[in-house]
């Protein structure tokens, strides 16, 4: 809970107030009696400003908790000074030390808060760094007036000039800090989350930034505050990413992130690519973030690399901005991360490390990624991407130099930097030894040069001294050996179990005489006390005393013999090794960071010190915060994506098999392959054509499985039972409508009725191909679903050839009598034919080869298991629209014809049927001719009709495949010219 001085902070009257407004109200009210005016010294009332400004009370200023400022009595005056320019020159400094109090104020309630996330305790840190800075000043400014080697006559006026930067610096820092802190975080009742806290604070940081940047002079300082804020509240965003981008975890204990785990999904199943970690989305338009997002600034989206739709997408997405466009592949590539680290692959058991980075002449460059353990991933130096955030930061904004370049090395880039640093980052030279060449001269003079080569010498240094830094040098030693503990305690950079002994390392090898006297063992056992005469006095007479009592010796204890004593002793030497000198205080340093005495640690020392540089250092360069982005952080997060990348498509298609998988896919839904189905559709359409119905599941399986053993792609699959086909509960039920509600033709009705084995109940079979994981990551059971869409329109176009060729075998029988009936059958037999035979070609050029080639192609050039799947959904699609089994309205329309007509040829073998089996009745041939009449007209209805829609230059212009199959159709132009004008009459 936020403490209540920092929930009674006037926020709504301070952003309404000007500095000499605010200190007429609150530091000039007046009450009607006015108490007897006082003489202050000017002197006097300079040292009380000058506290003021440090946050502190004086007899004259004071602190009103009430009303949240700093206000002077108001019976006070100066000789020199009329009321009104007392008032004047008091009310800028009483304004900036109210302005410094309040930030305090909030700092002190954010530290305090236990809902404050990493994110605003990094802004808190900075701005406290800051707040001391500027306090610093007003300190160093009391120290000169109070130093008597100085003959410096402190005045409000000189105050004034000296004082200017401290005053606009504290207004400044306090815009800042109220506008980067969310409202609703000091409402108790708020319940705002921490996701949208870290969002707020770094999007109003990175717009203020933007808005400052190109402003030179006076708002140069304002830049240099808000880039060290902005860099120091965006480390602990960073550092979450690189364990989520380098090992694979979500390490988000406040939830901070912008996108969460879904605790329900393992790495195991099925939907854990699209359920295990879901992105983090507005909630409302009333939300901080979008309110945020709805004032001018930088849109922070690349429109060049993102679509409408993603953006729109991005949009609400609850993520910083400057990554908003790539926050879907930060997502994608610790999933992979997470997917290899489950899966192992025979070659990561044979080679620990894949490597991406050829050698250069100056070692290695260290980039891989660790298939087996922690699956970390490192750039050269081996630096966290907090580190090397930092570290780019510092090259850019102090000397304009692009650091990425360095530490990190693509395929086809060359080292652009001297092999003095490349042996530092490749860990060949430690110690600095060695030839300086121009290079290194030019670039030794630099912060991030000095930050990057200290950063590998105290990692090397710390990876050759391990030994010495186990945890416990446990050893029973004699006292004479005490020295030698000590010295193995030194020889450590860091004690772990003391860190006193780190700070007072260099005192400690000074004064080597005095470690015995601080040696635990020495000091362990109570002295002895001096209490004879209060012994013999009490067993005086007793005959106790004449036996020479010399006091009470804790040396061996009331309650310990001999041996317990000496087992004691050696416990007693196990501490002093655990705990060395443990009565040890440091001497005083002020103002010494944990970075300057401890040992190498990483997310801490290198960004630790570089925001220190930032702190005191002058901003040479402003570059925009884009362009501060893209080459400190997103730079280095794309790479590492790319890199994932390329390892998990490595797996993809080499360990994993993926392109082998989609290829047994398309044999066997595509009917790619000759004969693997050929017996069981053989069975099947056989059994339709007789009036038999195959309800049994078990009994479709038999056959399958025997088609499959029969086949020559019979190894296609791992086993026959691989593939199973199942009947549908939906089957071909109410066939008499279509998928939208609306009555179908009057023809298709009569279809169905007439013949309850018509061309649609092949929908009813389902074929199940279950793909090995982690390959059904991407043929999931949606995909699957959409295969058999696909399969079932091609079994209609299968069984309509299948009884086409058999009633032709009917025909040829009766080829004898040659009458004009027969004649008449035998055309509309070859149109029919010839459509189905052109359909099928259609087919299999667009959909079995076409459409295969163009996924080959896309699937080259995925970068990441998100793009593969996006590739594997593009190719269902365009077979789905190739084959007309979207639901969409073209497609939807064509299909319609296109069924009709695969209908007709189903109708006109059972015609044929009837004829060769029982067609000597009169009747029943004059029935037949009725419906080959009819057959023949619904025909001729449907290509005109289908023609006119696919020879749309709109339809063909955006679908070119429909121009394919208007020319395999209409071929030789002969049913419609070249002019587009129907060669036959239509009655449609």
């Amino acid at each position: 809970m936020m403490s209540e001085s920092l929930l009674r902070v006037d926020r709504a009257c301070l952003e309404t107030l000007i500095p000499g407004a605010m200190c007429s109200r609150r530091v000039w009210t007046h009450s009607e009696l006015t108490p007897p005016s006082v003489s202050v010294n000017e002197s006097d009332l300079v040292t009380g400003l000058l506290q003021a400004l440090q946050g502190f009370s004086s007899p004259f200023i004071f602190w009103d908790q009430k009303e949240q400022t700093f206000r002077a009595k108001t019976e006070i005056r100066v000789s020199h000074l009329s009321q009104s320019s007392l008032h004047v020159l008091l009310a800028g400094f009483l304004y900036a030390a109210t302005c410094l109090k309040l930030v305090e104020s909030i700092v002190a309630g954010i530290n305090t808060s236990l809902r404050s996330p990493p994110t605003l305790m990094g802004f808190s840190n900075s701005v406290s760094g800051w707040l001391e800075r500027l306090r610093d000043i007003a300190l160093n400014e009391e120290v000169k007036f109070n130093d008597y080697n100085v003959a410096v006559t402190p005045t409000l006026l000189g105050l004034t000039s000296s004082l200017s930067s401290l005053c606009s610096g504290a207004e400044y820092l306090f815009q800042v800090v109220r506008g980067a802190i969310p409202h609703a975080y000091f409402e108790s009742s708020s319940a705002i989350s921490t996701a949208e806290i870290a969002v707020h604070v770094l999007d109003y940081l990175y717009k203020r930034l933007d808005e400052v940047c190109l402003v030179q002079g006076g708002e140069v300082e304002g830049f240099h505050v808000l880039l060290q804020i902005f860099a120091g509240s965006l480390l602990p965003y960073v550092e979450a990413l690189d364990s989520w981008l380098f090992e694979g975890t979500l390490d988000d204990p406040f939830e901070e992130l912008f996108f969460s785990a879904n605790q329900s999904v393992s790495v195991s199943d099925a939907e854990f690519w699209e359920k295990s970690y879901l992105l983090t989305r507005v909630l409302g338009p009333k939300s901080n973030v979008t309110l945020l997002n709805q004032k001018e600034g930088m849109s922070g989206n690349d429109s060049n690399s993102v679509s409408d739709k993603d953006k729109e997408q991005n949009n609400r997405v609850l993520c910083p901005l400057f990554i908003k466009d790539i926050c879907k592949s930060i997502v994608s590539a610790g999933k992979s991360l997470q997917l290899m680290r489950h899966i192992p692959s025979p070659s990561s058991e044979k080679c620990g490390k894949i490597q991406y980075h050829g050698q250069n002449d100056f070692g290695n460059s260290g980039c891989g990624i660790l298939l087996a353990g922690r699956n970390s991933f490192r750039s050269t130096a081996d630096l966290s991407l907090s580190e090397i955030f930092c570290l780019s930061l510092a090259g850019l904004i102090g000397h304009g130099d692009h650091v990425s370049r360095y530490l990190w090395k693509d395929e086809t880039d060359e080292w652009e930097i001297s092999p003095t640093l490349a042996l530092y980052i490749s860990g060949r030279l430690v110690d600095g030894t060695g030839d300086r060449d121009i290079s290194a001269l030019t670039y030794s003079d630099r912060m991030w040069y000095k930050l990057l080569v200290g950063a590998v010498q105290e990692k090397r240094s710390i990876e050759a001294k391990s030994e010495l830094q186990s945890p416990c040098y446990v050893s029973r030693v004699k006292d004479e050996k005490n020295v030698l503990v000590a010295e193995k305690v030194l020889q450590r950079l860091f004690c772990h179990e003391n860190p006193v002994v780190s700070v007072s390392k260099m005192d400690l090898e000074r004064n080597k005489n005095a470690w015995n006297v601080l040696n635990l063992s020495q000091n362990y056992c109570l002295p002895s006390l001096n209490d004879e005469s209060l012994l013999s006095a009490v067993f005086e007479g007793s005959g106790v005393a004449d036996t020479g009592l010399t006091g009470t010796n804790y040396k061996f204890g009331f309650q310990f013999g001999r041996s317990e004593y000496l087992s004691y002793q050696d416990d007693t030497k196990i501490l002093e090794t655990l705990f060395p000198f443990p009565t040890l205080l440091p001497s005083f340093q002020p103002k010494l960071h944990m970075s300057e005495f401890l040992p190498f640690q990483k997310d801490s020392t290198l960004p630790s010190r570089v925001l220190s540089w930032m702190l005191k250092a002058e901003t040479r360069y402003t570059p925009l915060p884009v362009v501060i982005m893209q080459e400190c952080l997103t730079i280095y997060i794309r790479r590492q994506v790319d890199d994932i990348g390329k390892v998990i498509l490595s797996k993809l298609m080499n360990d994993w098999k993926l392109m082998h998988e989609l290829a047994v896919l398309r044999a066997i839904y595509l009917l790619g392959s000759g004969d693997l189905l050929q017996h069981f559709l053989t069975v099947i359409f056989d059994r339709l054509s007789k009036g038999e119905s195959s309800n049994d599941d078990f009994e479709l399986n038999i056959i399958l499985q025997e088609s499959i053993r029969n086949s020559a792609d019979a190894m296609l699959l791992s086993s026959p039972d691989a593939l199973v086909v199942s009947i549908s509960s939906e089957g071909s039920l109410d066939r008499d409508k279509d998928d939208k509600g609306d009555v179908k033709t009057r023809s298709s009705t009569r279809k169905s009725r007439v013949n309850n084995f018509g061309i649609d109940c092949l929908e009813s079979l389902k074929f199940t191909y279950k793909v090995p994981w982690p390959l059904e990551l991407i043929a999931n059971s949606e995909a699957i679903k959409k295969y058999n869409q696909v399969m079932g329109f091609l079994l209609k176009v299968k069984r309509a050839k299948y009884v086409l060729d058999k009633a032709r075998r009917w025909m040829w029988k009766g080829k004898g009598s040659a009458t004009k009936i027969r004649k008449h059958h035998w055309l509309l037999e070859q149109k029919l034919l010839n459509f189905v035979d052109a359909f099928h070609q259609y087919v299999m050029d667009r959909v079995y080869h076409t459409a295969w080639r163009e996924l080959c192609e896309a699937m080259v050039k995925a970068g990441s298991l998100d793009e593969v799947i996006d590739v594997h959904e593009t190719y269902l699609l365009s077979i789905q629209r190739q084959c007309f089994v979207v639901q969409e309205k073209l497609w939807v329309i064509i299909a319609s014809r296109i069924n009709m007509i695969l209908g007709l040829a189903l109708e006109f073998y059972s015609i044929q049927q009837t004829l060769s089996s029982g067609g000597a009745v009169s009747a029943i041939k004059a029935r037949c001719e009725m419906e080959i009449d009819r057959i023949e007209k619904q025909f001729e209805d449907c290509i005109a009709f289908l023609l006119r829609v696919l020879t749309s230059k709109l339809n063909v212009g955006h679908f070119p495949h429909l121009a394919d199959l208007v020319t395999r159709i209409n071929y030789n132009y002969h049913y419609m010219s070249d002019t587009g004008i129907l060669m036959t009459v239509s009655g449609s």
